[in-house]
């Protein structure tokens, strides 16, 4: 097992390049492998839907990262569309849905297998522009956290993976949440994810150690960190490289984590 452990956190947008506005898993997938990650936290994610063509798109992603992966549903059907989509509170295999991964790979796959958190949706509402018909306004849907505990050369390091409410108070109040569950997992321990939050915010609510900084939203020009990877009990032998890269045609920007032991 090499000394180093490479983490990275995903927000896929379905696969979706934002220059061109087609899916492309292919190539979604082949972005994702390049990082080289042994674990990766994958946000919005499609399972099986129509739009990304009927892909399990987490399959694809573990097959080209060599993983294990693990799907945690949040939507059954496709998000923004009004009829049909419905809250998932568990995941269903064969349903099309929407929701997060967690990818882990060989030497360090999960020692105790996946574990869940489900959140609930709250009551905001996102603008979003549609072309042909104008501004919609998207409701706000249910989260969840997928938790794994993966060999390291230097013991056990949990591994979380999230993506939190566009709206700010939700957002802050579902990351007390996940430090809640946190708190049955062993240390050391990161959250990888698009928690929807800045670095101001987080610190408040959360003041666990920052392994990345800089802007990742939106990915073109980015002028605001919303993806972060926060350590818990992370020894001060344990040498820490972060960086920031563009994945595909994604809107959100990567955070990717060296860590040596």
């Amino acid at each position: 097992m090499r000394p180093l452990v490479r983490l990275a956190s995903v927000n896929a947008a379905s696969g979706r390049d934002l220059r061109t506005g087609r899916i492309d898993t292919a190539a979604l997938v082949g972005a994702v492998a390049a990082l080289d990650a042994d674990v990766v936290a994958v946000q919005e994610v499609d399972h099986l839907l129509p739009r990304s063509g009927g892909t399990d798109q987490t399959a694809a992603l573990a097959a080209g990262l060599g993983a294990r992966g693990w799907f945690a549903a949040t939507l059954h059907g496709t998000p923004g569309e009004p009829d049909g989509v419905r809250e998932a509170h568990r995941t269903l295999p064969g349903e099309p849905s929407y929701g997060i991964s967690l990818l882990v790979r060989g030497d360090h796959d999960a020692a105790l297998g996946f574990r869940e958190l489900r959140m609930p949706a709250g009551k905001g509402r996102l603008p979003v522009l549609a072309p042909g018909t104008g501004v919609r306004w998207i409701p706000d849907e249910p989260r969840a956290v997928v938790a794994a505990v993966v060999r390291t050369p230097a013991g056990p390091l949990s591994v979380l993976g999230t993506h939190l409410s566009f709206t700010p108070w939700q957002a802050g109040r579902q990351l007390r949440a996940v430090q809640q569950f946190a708190r049955t997992l062993p240390r050391p321990l990161v959250l990888l994810g698009d928690l929807n939050l800045p670095p101001g915010i987080v610190r408040r609510v959360l003041p666990w150690q920052p392994l990345v900084t800089g802007p990742t939203f939106p990915a073109p020009s980015p002028k605001v960190q919303l993806d972060h990877a926060l350590a818990d009990g992370l020894p001060a032998s344990v040498r820490v490289e972060g960086r920031i890269e563009r994945v595909g045609g994604s809107d959100h920007r990567a955070v990717v984590v060296d860590l040596t032991f």
